[in-house]
């Protein structure tokens, strides 16, 4: 704009914090040394459980048992997690002591490339030169994540395409037109960079507070709007101006110094100060009020259970799912009946705080679309998903005392669903049939990667980051009327979770049907006499404690179902 023609200027605090990886102190790793030649050498082939990795990987191996001299391979799977597997320290020491190489698949969506690359540094970090296959629309992600983990020279392969969903003939072409490039990224040392990579596509690091010139306040918020749709800081909505006056009040609501370090956000392991959580809560809409409940947010989001970074990187359309119980629900004027989830005035202050976790996300965490954040459709519930209990029409405990709280306190919970469904029934007045109706739903084989996920899953330590360690929990938004059905008949939650587990059952075939068959065989392999009788029924879940039950909303049978993507973490909220 014409310095002339400015008549006011719009100051707002930045939202966007510095990423970990480019701080001077940052830990930093550089790549293995590589061997001039792979004759005589001891392969590894790392696989990570995404479909047609292995069957690429055995077309490597044909292809360079004919090219080099006195080869010895490894196959190796990564031993934790489902279809999207990762290396346990004493797998990855492990190899440090018997290959001499590694060839990784796959890196084909945001979560298992993130997984992946981080699996890759972990080893070049021993030494071993590795190379990675990576689908280009992942390229920016994967180089993205080499710098996170520390090893900015670590090596992805780019192919054109993803390795899933396609024919073997596809396949052994991805694999033909990219072997030469895998021979130069295991036998050519890899030259350390000038300067750490940073996003093409998104603008990171600023000055502390930014300027907005305007002809007038309104002009330079739209200003303000277009260049943070640029910069790529936006959830494509207008924003609230995190303005000095805002943030301070936000942060003086906190009852914690604005500089004061909350923790480090994944994906891009932002510094989370409370200035910066507090700057996205405004640009969201929150009021000082909220400002405990979202200090709360960030005390879910960050335990290591829930696994942060891989759903906020994920292909799979996995969205933040906020629960609030006690009464400071009434008290910030959060709603809890009709049109809970939104939209309307009526929702303004649960859909600000589910907002406010997006933006958190997004310029915290540096979860940015199409960026790090590689879903491949995307979600509406991605913009805004929190609700508050409607105690006064639970026939049960409290949702906080149910989940272990004191009734005297407020919580909030953070589940992480695929989506959602909804359960509707206007006829049962009946327990059995309710849940019978409520069991087609739940029975299903592709709505998420929970269904069935026991048959191929390993667990491992949940504080790894890995949210699949845990429990999938199916959250149930159950409506009053559902809930009264229930209690009327003398039911408590825990019979409900153990009537829809025995009742949610599928034949094995179709269970397996998008499920890589050797994850299976390898994990349970007394029994593959399934494999003969694939009409057998079993479970769709582990067990009853795959679902979750909170008592929400208004009038008329219908309940809501969403489909499990985590276990769901309870934090208290701590008042000021």
């Amino acid at each position: 704009m014409d310095k002339a023609m400015v008549q006011t200027t719009l100051k707002i605090i930045n939202p966007v914090a510095d990423g970990a990886a480019d701080q001077a102190d940052a830990e930093r790793h550089p790549a293995a040394k590589r061997p001039k030649t792979l004759d005589g050498k001891r392969i590894g082939l790392y696989w990570n459980g995404k479909n047609n990795g292995d069957i690429a990987l055995r077309m490597v191996q044909d292809k360079l048992a004919k090219r080099f001299k006195n080869v010895t391979f490894n196959f190796i799977v990564g031993e934790n997690g489902g279809i999207t597997r990762y290396a346990s320290p004493a797998q990855l020491d492990m190899m440090k002591q018997e290959i001499d190489v590694c060839i990784a698949t796959t890196a084909d969506c945001g979560s298992c490339t993130s997984w992946l690359i981080r699996d890759m540094c972990e080893l070049e970090r021993r030494g071993i030169a590795t190379v990675g296959y990576t689908a280009e629309v992942f390229d920016e992600d994967a180089h993205f994540s080499c710098k996170t983990f520390g090893v900015p020279e670590a090596c992805p392969v780019i192919v054109p395409q993803t390795f899933t969903n396609r024919t073997e003939p596809e396949l052994q072409k991805l694999v033909d037109d990219s072997f030469e490039k895998v021979i130069e990224g295991l036998t050519k040392d890899r030259e350390a960079m000038a300067a750490l990579p940073q996003f093409e596509h998104v603008v990171i690091g600023q000055a502390p507070e930014l300027d907005y010139d305007g002809l007038d306040q309104l002009d330079a918020w739209d200003n303000m709007t277009t260049d943070f749709i640029k910069r790529g800081w936006s959830d494509g909505m207008p924003l609230v101006p995190p303005t000095p006056e805002k943030v301070a009040a936000m942060i003086k609501a906190s009852g914690r110094p604005g500089d004061e370090v909350v923790g480090k956000f994944a994906p891009g392991f932002g510094i989370g100060t409370v200035s910066k959580i507090a700057a996205n809560a405004v640009m969201a809409g929150c009021k000082p009020a909220a400002m405990p409940v979202i200090m709360a947010m960030m005390d879910c989001a960050l335990d290591a259970s829930i696994g942060l970074r891989t759903w906020a990187m994920s292909t799979g359309p996995q969205f933040p799912l906020v629960l609030v119980s006690g009464a400071i629900t009434k008290e910030i004027g959060m709603n809890s009946g009709v049109c809970a989830l939104g939209p309307g005035s009526i929702s303004q202050v649960n859909v600000s705080i589910g907002r406010a976790l997006r933006l958190i996300m997004m310029n915290v965490g540096h979860s940015y679309p199409g960026v790090s954040d590689m879903d491949t459709i995307g979600s509406a519930g991605k913009f805004s998903a929190c609700v508050a209990e409607n105690e006064a029409r639970n026939p049960w405990k409290p949702y906080r005392v149910e989940q272990g709280f004191d009734a005297s306190e407020s919580t909030v919970t953070i589940n992480v669903p695929y989506g959602q469904t909804e359960f509707f029934d206007f006829h049962n007045s009946d327990a059995e049939k309710l849940i019978e109706n409520f069991a087609t739903v739940t029975s299903n084989a592709c709505a998420s990667p929970n269904s069935g996920m026991w048959l191929i899953k390993k667990g491992g330590p949940r504080d790894s980051g890995y949210p699949f360690n845990g429990l999938f929990q199916n959250l149930i938004m159950m409506c009053p009327e559902h809930a009264q059905v229930f209690a009327d008949a003398g039911w408590s939650t825990d019979d409900i979770k153990m009537k829809l587990y025995k009742q949610s059952k599928m034949p094995f075939g179709k269970l397996m049907l998008n499920k890589p068959q050797d994850l299976f065989t390898t994990l349970h392999p007394k029994m593959t006499w399934l494999l003969d009788r694939p009409e057998t029924e079993v479970p769709v879940y582990n067990g009853p404690e795959c679902f979750d039950i909170i008592v929400v909303g208004g009038d008329a049978g219908r309940s809501l179902f969403f489909i499990g993507g985590t276990h769901s973490v309870t934090k208290a909220i701590r008042r000021v």
